[in-house]
């Protein structure tokens, strides 16, 4: 018999480490090649870690609510045979990951520190459990930074900070922030503490919110406080739209095994009008601006439990239609049975959210950061509509539906976010019938 390091593996770039959810299996389980024993969490996204080997358990190294890094073993298994990666000896194919060198490192942090949906400034990374010790706690970014990490590159782990809160009393009063540095800790505290105290009555039930709806919470509340939104409008005629899917949904199922929705033309649609206008199709560091080589468009999905996920269509303009379709459907799929890898919900440039899959005529939505605008996608209606003819005008009924574009003023005035927007809706209104799947 052998010992095997079950190690957490790489879960895309920039993610560095992830929080122990559950463990589907106890000490001293048999496990089969490729079950899924214990599941994670990042700030993006809640996945299982899959055992590549068949054994048993015989020692869990990381427990609940602890924060493991990539490549830093989680458990030990007992395998058949001498093979395998012992106790005292790491797998060479996994080196890399559990040791990057500093520059690897450096190149690594520099988006994250960008994009990251934290209450924090970017030089100061943290995981989400560390972060929500610190928000009860009412640690403050200065005092964050009196502590001295143990972690990769001086990172805070929950050992360090849990060690300071037991302490704090004895520590020395932390000097005053600069006035720069006050407003992320006072937005912070906007996101955890309410501006009013709430009153209750009885038979009302408090339901403490879960960890991704926290991180929602978080997301949202910083998105609305970086960026200052403007939302246009427009109603767009689609009946080709309609006409074109009902035409070719059976023929593409029965091809393809696949449903055939609108979600991949209003994709299509949006793709072509990010290449008119790649202005649109930025992030916003600083006093720079980051126009994006990749067109990664995130698409809004509903959790069954109420919650929301942004699963990311990679390098979109380089799929047809039908490759878009399979595309949207597998992230769907397993967006809803929570088969996402941590990859899948990063990178997006442009997002889609369809508030008409819920009977909503229009919405306004909040800009997901880093990125500078989103499109939602109203329902479709049978409505009375004034058509242009050679003969005149006429009343006929036709498919119509609205859509709201929210860009950040900050870099997207009104003349950039309208004109992406009509581009949007002239590719669906002359959208041609001939079109091939």
């Amino acid at each position: 018999m052998a010992e095997y390091k079950l190690l957490l593996p790489s879960m895309g770039e920039g993610v560095m480490e992830a929080t122990v959810i559950t463990w589907l299996y106890n000490e001293g389980d048999t496990v089969k090649e490729d079950d899924s024993v214990v599941e994670i969490a990042t700030d993006k996204v809640d996945s299982d870690v899959p055992t590549p080997v068949s054994g048993k358990i015989v020692k869990i190294l990381k427990q609940k609510d602890e924060v493991a890094k990539v490549g830093e073993a989680i458990a030990i298994l007992e395998i058949e045979g001498e093979g395998g990666n012992t106790a005292s000896e790491e797998p060479k194919t996994e080196t890399p990951a559990a040791t990057p060198d500093a520059e690897t490192l450096k190149t690594i942090e520099q988006p994250l520190q960008v994009a990251a949906s934290t209450e924090f400034s970017g030089d100061l990374y943290l995981s989400p459990l560390v972060k929500s010790i610190a928000q009860e706690e009412n640690i403050s970014e200065t005092e964050l930074k009196t502590i001295k990490g143990s972690g990769l590159e001086g990172r805070i782990t929950k050992e360090d900070i849990l060690a300071y809160v037991k302490n704090r009393g004895n520590q020395p009063a932390p000097q005053a922030a600069p006035v720069q540095q006050a407003a992320p800790v006072a937005q912070a505290k906007a996101v955890s503490t309410p501006a009013a105290t709430i009153s209750t009555s009885a038979g009302d039930e408090i339901i403490p919110m879960d960890r991704m709806r926290k991180i929602i919470a978080e997301n949202m509340v910083k998105a609305k406080q970086i960026a200052p939104h403007v939302t246009s409008f427009i109603e767009t005629d689609v009946t080709n739209v309609v006409k074109w899917r009902a035409k070719n949904k059976s023929l593409f199922e029965k091809r393809e095994g696949e449903k055939l929705t609108f979600m991949p033309i209003f994709v299509r649609a949006v793709v072509k009008a990010i290449q008119d206008f790649p202005m649109i199709n930025v992030s916003v560091n600083g006093e720079n601006i980051i126009k994006k080589k990749n067109i990664n468009i995130g698409m809004a999905t509903a959790l069954p439990d109420g919650n929301l996920i942004v699963p990311v269509i990679k390098n979109a303009d380089q799929l047809s239609l039908s490759g878009l379709a399979k595309a949207i459907n597998d992230l769907a799929y397993r967006a809803r049975n929570k088969k996402l890898r941590p990859e899948d919900t990063q990178g997006a440039t442009y997002t889609i959210s369809n508030v008409g899959s819920f009977g909503n005529l229009m919405g306004t939505p909040i800009i997901p950061q880093p990125q500078v605008a989103i499109l939602a996608i109203g329902a479709i209606v049978k409505k009375p509509a004034v058509l242009e003819t050679p003969d005149g005008d006429v009343i006929a009924i036709r498919n119509l539906m609205f859509m709201s574009h929210s860009y950040d003023h900050r870099v997207v005035d009104g003349s950039l976010g309208g004109m992406m927007l009509k581009h949007v809706h002239d590719y669906l209104e002359n959208w041609d019938l001939n079109t091939e799947i």
